[in-house]
């Protein structure tokens, strides 16, 4: 039997290995508690059954994010707040931050970065830039054009690249049967309804902060937002 190998490419862009990390939203919520509670967290990803070939599909894994945080932590000889001050956040002048942590002091990577909603946006102008603050680069533009690149479909909407969900959205007033305006968005999304939507094309950035945790229509309320608000307003 042959053997599947599991990348640090397929951690950045969560993928269906691990069976007990797949599933709707209060699935992933029970195992993301089952990791947060585990003795050894970085052991107990590490030990679900691969049940499908690396990359092959997608599907919500905060454990592969765990993961990352430990090999950034491990290669780097910071913590993930620290690694993450010194190289992303204070490039760009962000005020305060933190990064929560599980009660054996390990950070929450998938879902425990805290900032304003301005220094949200600013991460999202740092995007839309190539990863430049100005004349200064903070993230190579090779690797933020990696990161907006569709590796896989996420569902018959959204694609992923790395650690960003990638969407068609059509806007404006339509031309007969067709949409009046089609363009690629980027988007980070948290939960609770946190979302940072990125339009190139329109050299837009939109920072969502919300505290809807738990509920199912969680993304209804940046959603409407986005599309009755900001894009009703773009005249295509």
């Amino acid at each position: 039997m042959g053997h599947s190998f599991f990348t640090i490419g397929h951690s950045t862009r969560p993928i269906e290995v691990f069976v007990d990390l797949f599933g709707q939203a209060k699935v992933q919520l029970v195992v993301e508690t089952a990791m947060d509670n585990a003795p050894d967290r970085y052991r107990y990803i590490l030990e679900r059954p691969v049940v499908d070939t690396p990359g092959a599909h997608w599907t919500y894994c905060g454990g592969a994010t765990a993961l990352l945080a430990r090999i950034i932590a491990k290669g780097s000889g910071r913590t993930l707040h620290e690694f993450a001050r010194e190289n992303l956040f204070d490039p760009l002048g962000l005020g305060p931050t933190e990064w929560a942590t599980g009660r054996d002091g390990e950070p929450l990577a998938a879902s425990g970065a805290r900032m304003s909603v301005r220094d949200l946006a600013r991460i999202g102008v740092m995007m839309l830039r190539g990863g430049k603050l100005g004349e200064r680069t903070i993230v190579p533009t090779d690797w933020v054009a990696r990161c907006v690149t569709p590796a896989v479909g996420a569902d018959e909407v959204r694609r992923y690249g790395y650690q960003w969900f990638l969407v068609d959205i059509a806007f404006g007033k339509p031309k007969g049967w067709a949409v009046g305006r089609l363009e690629r968005m980027w988007i980070a999304q948290g939960e609770g309804g946190q979302r940072l939507f990125i339009i190139p094309a329109l050299e837009l950035v939109i920072a969502i902060t919300a505290g809807n945790y738990g509920r199912e229509d969680q993304g209804a309320p940046p959603a409407r937002i986005l599309r009755e608000v900001i894009l009703d307003s773009v005249r295509s």
